[in-house]
């Protein structure tokens, strides 16, 4: 064998290794684009030396390499540098992986949102044309990367404070299809994009549909619990359905990673909800006041995506300015920054977004504010990198500095969050995007200044930052000068005495000394020459920062919130005037005693035990105050009124938890509130009883175990009659055509119910076959005799009851026939000729519906009138000469009875809930105040706590003030001022019927 041959096998497997570079090399040069000159497949090959490597959170290499190959990391450590290598010095510089958003419309249309209200054009059906589902809000037939192109503006802006990585979709609708994994790399939109279809996304807003329904909040949740229901039963029919591209895709997209925006911390509980209910888990891009109520978020198991738009302070300079902000959204400004720190110390996974940011470049200050705030800085890089690739599963891509992942990594002069650290290089793909050239080369330092002729000598110092070093002459007096550094050019300027004329020089920067020309004090030129002789170290005199100081969070999220929710005790009430609403009437000098949130005893002398006693002398207790009628605690409408019937819609999904009227009305003595969709249309929402714990999250205040109930409605709200000419389109408007509605929606339901099991699940149906099957009670708006008459008729007809008529001011002309039918009454005390069809009203209808057998209740429709209905029950004794006990069980047993909880609430007796008001006066009088009102044995209510609440309400205003003064003084950018508006409801409203809440220096009123 010869001296130069190989064996076989070497030789096999050399040629193996050979074919395989060269297939690899081959493979890499094949493109489908054609080049316009000659091919350039060269591959770029770096290694960063001497840099401090930071490959993740937790892991940071000292002296280390980074080698990059084509786009991608070959190692990360201290291997070897490869031959062909350009080699980087990277000596006192810091690399980080750069920065992923999940939460981006980059690179995507923008997209405008349709006008609002009901006063636009009607439309009922998608405007969107083709094979696709019937709602133009439901577009998960959308893929982003179909409309994606690369920005070039935009992605500079985002390179340039650390981003390499986004996930884009594009943010329109409820359903909003399918998002695009992207780098921000320059060149053709195929080569930045990674992931094709990366996740998908939803909300709850509309967006750019211009289609009527849905108009509420509570709308939106209904169809997209309809849409999971129809795409599920598309999937095992899709013959019956024909060709629905929207809910194909809607299928295709499950397997995806979920993102849902919301608007609020309690939407953040309505998608988790939802997603329960169908086995999604979803990524919650947060709305940055979930730190409000970290146990319900800890709940959810879900990750979150978390935004850095902190509110500005506001500009509270005028006092008539600050007198209408709420105190809450001053807290919120104030505590807004802890958001992170709290999901880090409640250990949720999460990641930022620069989602929301006026300007981007804000996105390195708002993190370090969030480090100030409790964040820890090895969690902040981590949720600006591989939490985020983790959270869509693209760990394996980007995120961290990894062999095999994508060269997308920064090069910076120091730590990252270090306010002085330049950011000098964003690299992406392996390609070099320049931030800021300034400062690479940090020149900071002592040097020896040698001028000719002359020889003269001089001690300069350069110090400062090293991307703006700052000159000064060391001498007997230390003088300042300039220093100009741009690439290998320096400028020098200094005086040689305090008011001097300067020595100006010029020349060339080398790594270890300066050459150059000038001229000096006196204008002749000279020849120069400065040697490096000591490193600049910065003495840190820097005071370390303290730890802001904060307010508390309150429960509710208002002035009258808890700092810790109450706990429930065994009480003893002595000696009170008690009202039982029983066979035993009213007695006096009693006592009640509450265990376990239940009344245990009533009766003379009882033993306190272990119980706080109450002192009723002199004092009246009755049960909680029942509203039969309400609009409160609803977020985001009142009203489904796009479509006729709307039964799948339901007020349980938009229970508000912060509205502060439940405070209020707690301070009226109510303790339950039947919250009703309004009478826009003719078969509206499921309604909700709720308890008014007040603090309590949604689900805590819903009255447990409660039958359901739904709001049907009558009259001109249904056909109509008021809302302007526009809208007659809607099929009823007249009320014969209201009628023909109840109609064929029943028709429907019973033809629904005989169907078979497979059947297609139709949520708006559901709610109806359970009333047909006695299992969902109705509650109808109602005025005119006529009506009621009608919906009579149709309720026999179909073998159901009206459980009540609300409203009914013409209920005194058919009370029998209401008594004969089974149907109970919730009206208005004295409410007339406020519209047509309220001209018959009379101030005695409640009584003779009362005579005649009818349960009759007393309610409000309004949120000031109901914390005094005790003074609207007692209307019943002018008028219709009603008995005291009578006329209170109108606002207490008997709408406990319309609502079927009777059996828990509405008197005082022993085993029921112990929901209940002490007053300061006869309950029925209007000098009665509730001193306390408590509900399941929790006092939520205390006078004399209330007055303690303002004085806190005024001492914490005031010390807000005084921080965003403060704030204003420093020349922080502040926003204007704006008197705080909150949701209140009534029946008709439709798009708002917001009312503003106005606050004072002392109370919130």
């Amino acid at each position: 064998m010869s001296k130069f041959s190989l064996p076989r096998k070497r030789l096999s497997r050399l040629c193996l290794l050979l074919g395989g570079l060269l297939a690899g090399s081959y493979a890499q040069a094949q493109v489908t684009f054609p080049v316009n000159g000659v091919a350039d497949n060269r591959e770029g090959c770096y290694a960063f030396v001497k840099a401090t490597i930071v490959k993740n959170a937790g892991t940071v290499l000292n002296n280390a390499t980074l080698v990059i190959r084509n786009g991608r990391i070959v190692s990360v450590g201290n291997g070897p540098v490869p031959k062909d290598a350009v080699v980087i010095d990277c000596e006192g510089k810091y690399i980080y992986p750069s920065f992923v958003d999940l939460y981006s419309d980059y690179g995507t249309p923008a997209v405008k949102k349709a006008p609002g209200g009901y006063r636009s054009e009607v439309q009922f059906l998608s405007a969107t044309k083709g094979a696709y589902g019937w709602n133009q809000a439901i577009k998960s037939e959308v893929n982003a990367a179909t409309v994606f192109t690369i920005d070039g503006t935009e992605a500079e802006a985002l390179r340039n404070v650390g981003f390499g990585t986004v996930l884009a979709h594009q943010q329109d609708g409820i359903a909003r299809g399918t998002g695009v994994l992207v780098t921000l790399a320059d060149g053709r939109d195929n080569k930045a994009l990674i992931k094709e279809k990366a996740s998908a996304h939803y909300s709850f807003d509309k967006g750019s549909s211009t289609q009527n329904y849905p108009s509420s909040l509570m709308g939106s949740i209904a169809l997209l619990r309809q849409t999971y229901l129809d795409a599920q039963w598309y999937q095992s029919h899709p013959a019956k359905e024909g060709t629905n591209l929207t809910l194909q895709a809607w299928n295709d997209n499950r397997a995806l990673p979920q993102v849902f925006e919301v608007a609020d911390k309690w939407d953040v509980l309505r998608a988790d909800k939802i997603g329960d209910e169908f086995g999604v888990q979803y990524i919650i891009k947060a709305s940055g006041n979930e730190y409000q109520r970290m146990p319900e978020m800890i709940a959810t198991k879900a990750s979150f995506i978390l935004p850095l738009n902190f509110p500005q302070p506001i500009d509270v300079e005028d006092p008539n300015d600050a007198r209408f902000v709420a105190l809450s959204e001053m807290k919120h400004w104030e505590l807004a920054p802890t958001e992170a720190a709290a999901f880090e110390k409640a250990n949720i996974p999460f990641c930022f977004t620069a989602s929301g940011l006026k300007d981007v470049k804000q996105l390195l200050a708002a993190v370090r504010k969030s480090i100030e705030y409790g964040l820890s800085e090895q969690k902040a890089l981590d949720a600006l990198t591989l939490a985020p690739a983790r959270i869509i599963k693209a760990d394996d891509q980007v995120g961290s500095l990894e062999a095999g992942k994508l060269a997308n990594f920064l090069v910076t002069s120091g730590t990252l969050f270090n306010e002085n650290t330049v950011l000098f290089q964003n690299w992406i793909q392996g390609k070099k995007y320049v931030v800021k050239d300034e400062g690479w080369k940090d020149v900071r330092g002592t040097y020896t200044l040698t001028v000719n002729p002359g020889n003269t000598k001089y001690t300069l110092l350069l110090k400062g930052t090293a991307a703006a070093p700052a000159l000064s002459l060391l001498q007997q007096d230390t003088l300042a000068g300039t220093v100009t550094i741009n690439g290998e050019l320096v400028k020098l300027a200094f005086p040689l005495k305090k008011g001097g004329a300067q020595l100006r020089l010029s020349g060339i920067a080398g790594d270890a000394e300066w050459t150059g020309t000038g001229v000096d004090t006196s204008g002749k030129w000279v020849k120069w020459n400065a040697v490096f002789s000591a490193a600049y170290t910065k003495q840190d005199t820097a005071k370390p920062k303290t730890a802001p100081q904060i307010g508390n969070i309150y429960f509710p999220f208002n002035g009258y919130g808890w700092e810790t929710l109450p706990k429930q005790q065994d009480l003893l009430i002595k000696n009170a005037t008690v009202w039982t609403n029983e066979q035993e009437g009213k007695l006096e000098n009693t006592d009640v005693l509450v265990r376990n949130g239940k009344i245990a005893q009533i009766g003379k002398n009882l033993p306190a035990g272990n119980a706080r006693v109450i002192d009723g002398t002199g004092k009246h207790l009755t049960a909680g105050i029942i509203d039969e009628h309400s609009h409160i605690a609803i977020s985001k409408g009142v009203n489904e009124g796009t479509q006729s019937v709307t039964s799948e819609v339901r007020i349980a999904d938009v229970v508000n938890p912060d509205d502060v009227n439940i405070y209020r009305q707690l301070s009226g003595g109510v303790t339950a509130s039947h919250l009703l969709h309004g009478s826009a249309n003719t078969i509206g929402g499921q309604s909700q009883l709720i308890k008014l714990r007040w603090g309590a999250d949604a689900e805590e205040l819903k009255f447990a175990g409660a039958d359901p109930f739904i709001k049907f409605a009558l009259g001109e709200n249904v056909k109509q009659s008021n809302w302007g000419e526009r809208q007659r389109e809607r099929f009823p408007q007249t009320r014969m055509g209201v009628e023909q509605v109840l109609t064929d929606a029943f028709t429907r339901a019973r033809d629904y119910e005989k169907a078979g099991a497979d059947k297609r699940r139709d949520l708006e149906l559901d709610a109806l076959v359970e009333i047909l099957n006695s299992k969902r009670f109705i509650t109808c708006h109602s005025y005119v005799q006529s009506e009621i008459n009608m919906l009579l008729h149709v309720a026999d007809t179909f073998h159901f009851r009206v459980n009540t008529f609300t409203h009914i001011l013409e209920g005194y002309k058919v009370a029998d026939k209401m008594k004969q039918h089974g149907a109970g009454a919730g009206t208005f005390a004295d409410w007339w000729a406020y519209k047509m069809e309220v001209q018959d009203a009379i101030p005695y209808n409640a009584t003779i519906m009362q005579r005649v057998g009818v349960n009759v209740a007393i309610n409000s429709d309004d949120a000031e009138m109901a914390r005094r209905l005790n003074q609207e029950a007692a209307k019943s004794i002018k008028y219709g000469n009603m008995t005291e006990e009578e006329a209170l069980k109108l606002v207490t047993l008997n709408p406990a009875k319309l609502l079927h909880v009777d059996g828990h609430v509405g008197s005082i007796k022993a085993g029921k809930d112990a929901d209940l008001v002490l007053w300061s006066d006869n309950p029925l009088s209007v000098y009665a105040k509730a001193d306390k009102t408590l509900v399941d044995g929790i006092v939520y209510f205390d006078r004399e706590k209330d007055l303690e609440l303002r004085q806190r309400i005024s001492a914490e205003r005031n010390r807000l003030v005084q921080k965003m003064l403060g704030e204003k003084k420093k020349g922080t950018p502040t926003q204007k001022a704006a008197a705080t508006v909150d949701e209140m409801y009534h029946c008709e409203d439709l798009q708002g019927g917001h009312q503003q809440r106005l606050t004072d220096g002392n109370n919130e009123l």
